[in-house]
């Protein structure tokens, strides 16, 4: 329970973790996550990794790491610089790490209570699969919740307002209490969506089967609404597949929320379709929450 007027806070870690690509594309997941931790009073912490000599394989490898180790730096230099003038008085950290990026972001998300990347390799397919993938393999892997940027906010639209997709799983139940919280932050509307996909063969009515999905839905926000009575919450119970409801919903929405059910491997086969989808198919921010 709570103190009168205090709410409770999704999420343990201090600090805000962003992913730095020294061949660049940071800005716009830096500047959602600077403004994520001044939001939230937290620290932002850039981080970069450099794969070592002995990981590349490459035969100039020590003359090519020092190259690219300098060139990291530079560009964490540059990526600090950009936050503290965006936000003077949030607490900034940098760090730079040998490794390669998606396990290094794997093991900050132990500590961090969100790890933001940007998606500008998701339309690469040579990269996704390649040895240096970040964005699927984190988004599986991570401890924490994932931000995936590959658009700003839609904070042009008024009323502005986050989207949160639901499926009575453990981790979309964590994602509408985040989704609630983000919206308290942000002063904006919440829209839960559950998409009822019908089935190729069902005897059930298909008006009974979304009436009950509706109220699993209003249940799973019933404690939130309580807790956040300035967020106005509507909900809708689409019919069709999930990856093109879920955009739809979410095509000028400051962000999409969802749960990711399991952890996968390395490669994000496992992530899960309709999470895979929405990165690939959704302009907006992503934000995946892990199960458990």
């Amino acid at each position: 329970m709570t103190a009168a007027g205090e709410r409770r806070d999704i999420g343990e870690g201090r600090e805000i973790a962003v992913g730095i690509d020294p061949a660049g594309g940071w800005l716009l997941p830096l500047a959602w996550g600077a403004d994520e931790a001044h939001r939230r009073k937290v620290r932002l912490r850039l981080v970069l990794a450099v794969p070592s000599p002995d990981d590349t394989g490459h035969a100039d490898g020590g003359a090519r790491y020092d190259a690219v180790r300098q060139a990291g730096l530079d560009a964490l230099e540059e990526a600090a610089v950009w936050a503290r003038e965006r936000h003077p008085e949030t607490d900034l950290a940098t760090v730079l790490r040998d490794g390669y990026p998606a396990p290094v972001l794997c093991g900050t998300s132990r500590h961090a209570r969100m790890v933001v990347l940007g998606s500008s390799h998701l339309k690469r397919p040579e990269e996704i699969f390649s040895a240096c993938s970040v964005v699927l393999p984190v988004t599986a892997q991570a401890h924490c919740p994932v931000v995936v940027v590959g658009d700003g906010e839609h904070s042009s639209r008024e009323p502005s307002y986050l989207v949160v997709g639901v499926d009575g799983s453990e981790s979309s139940k964590t994602a509408m209490a985040m989704a609630f919280q983000e919206a308290g932050l942000r002063g904006c509307e919440l829209h839960a969506v559950s998409v009822w996909q019908p089935p190729v063969y069902s005897f059930q009515n298909e008006t009974a089967a979304v009436r009950a999905q509706h109220r699993m839905l209003t249940d799973t926000a019933d404690g939130w609404v309580q807790e956040y009575q300035d967020v106005k919450l509507t909900c809708e119970v689409p019919t069709g597949h999930p990856v093109e409801c879920l955009a739809e919903a979410a095509e000028y929405a400051l962000a999409l929320i969802v749960g990711r059910r399991g952890r996968g491997g390395y490669t994000g086969i496992r992530l899960g379709s309709v999470v895979h989808g929405l990165l690939h198919r959704t302009n907006c921010p992503v934000i995946t929450i892990p199960g458990g």
